[in-house]
């Protein structure tokens, strides 16, 4: 099955009209994206938006045999001029079928927010998903089916409905994932790249053919990640965004609560808030145990700067003559283990911990302690991770990976 994507962007197109924003600024020549609409075989087109018929000579495909024009939301764009020949488009209710004259077979998939999505499938059996902007499937067949050979939707601004496809077994290891529906909300280029192949997901240019049920590496996760960076720099954010499309992922808070602290309970209550309400939390620092589970979902630690609060708590740390008398050694040992742990897991790990250093001297010995400790912690587990990132400005810069 062809799939021609004469668009890839949002409904308003990016760069969106009259926008001043920096990703609309930015989004220029290979990074312009039209409202997204597929060509399928050139018999379906799924989506009619302004200047399809150019978008698709451009490509180098043609509208004449289209059979069918079927929408997935209502368009609130610039007028959309029908081109000559083409049908009337329409929508199909939720959950009917149709059969196209060309044998591809489209099962409209109900969502849970207006609009329509839509299954298609090939004469050969090939499957594809679409979905429309902002939606997620309200539900699918539970009839055991393989996953998708394909699916095309809006990963930036639904992660959940990815989240909830892979729940279901209706997106696989070997499914292709398409984010379209792309709008200034994330930037373009190879910012949008990162975050995309942080979730198995990918990109292409409006005018970009693709083959359903093609063999395509999906994009590499990395299995362990490490998030550094200074306070208030979007580090949290940015580790919880590169989980927001795993089906299940455990919170691993590691600050504990603190009573009669109520700036604190605030803290708390805005990462909470932040996470998918799908998320378990567990607050602990014991961090082994859960990194020797062989199976269970994604972790995401948060942080390492706590941890090592704690363990330094532990072994008496703060105190010079505990810290020369044993300490030092206590601490190292459960550095050591926790490192180890991280060696041998097989579980999907994004931890997040503080950058130290950059300047200024604790005034305290305790604090020059705890200073060292954490970045000779940060060094020894970022070692063991596929990917490292630096946080600054709420931007994320790749250190390894």
């Amino acid at each position: 099955m062809e799939l021609t994507l004469l668009g890839t962007g949002a409904p308003l197109g990016l760069p969106r009209p009259e926008c001043p924003c920096a990703v609309c600024a930015t989004s220029r020549g290979d990074r312009a994206r039209a409202a997204t609409a597929l060509l399928v075989d050139e018999a379906l087109l799924l989506d009619l938006t302004p200047g399809a018929a150019l978008a698709a000579a451009r490509s180098g495909h043609s509208l004449v045999g289209v059979r069918q024009v079927l929408l997935t939301h209502p368009h609130d764009g610039p007028a959309v001029e029908v081109p000559a020949g083409l049908p009337a488009a329409g929508r199909v209710p939720d959950g009917r079928e149709l059969t196209l004259i060309s044998g591809h077979t489209v099962r409209a998939v109900a969502m849970d927010s207006p609009g329509t999505g839509y299954e298609v499938t090939s004469p050969e059996g090939e499957r594809l998903l679409y979905l429309p902007p902002g939606g997620s499937p309200a539900g699918l067949p539970d009839d055991h089916r393989p996953p998708y050979d394909m699916v095309v939707a809006d990963v930036t601004g639904r992660p959940d409905a990815l989240a909830r496809l892979r729940a279901t077994g209706a997106v696989g290891a070997s499914t292709d994932v398409i984010a379209v529906h792309l709008d200034h909300g994330v930037p373009n280029g190879a910012e949008l790249d990162r975050r995309l192949a942080a979730a198995g997901v990918r990109a292409v240019p409006d005018g970009t053919t693709l083959y359903v049920g093609e063999y395509h590496a999906v994009p590499d996760v990395p299995r362990r990640t490490l998030v550094t960076g200074g306070a208030r720099s979007g580090k949290s954010v940015e580790a919880e965004r590169r989980l927001e499309t795993f089906p299940e992922v455990l919170y691993v808070a590691t600050g504990g609560t603190r009573e009669g602290d109520p700036e604190w309970a605030q803290r708390v209550a805005v990462h909470r808030d932040r996470r998918p309400g799908s998320w378990r939390t567990a607050e602990t620092c014991d961090l082994v145990p859960l990194l020797a589970e062989a199976e269970g979902p994604a972790l995401l630690i948060d942080c390492l700067s706590l941890w090592l609060t704690d363990a330094m708590d532990q072994v008496g740390a703060w105190d010079d003559e505990r810290w020369a008398d044993g300490g030092q050694e206590a601490l190292r040992e459960r550095v050591e283990e926790l490192v180890a742990a991280v060696r041998a897991t097989s579980r999907t790990v994004v931890a997040v911990t503080n950058e130290v250093g950059s300047g200024v001297v604790p005034a305290t010995s305790a604090g020059r302690r705890f200073r060292d400790e954490l970045g000779r912690l940060n060094a020894a587990f970022g070692d063991e991770c596929e990917q490292v990132l630096l946080v600054a400005a709420g931007q994320a810069v790749v250190l390894r990976g």
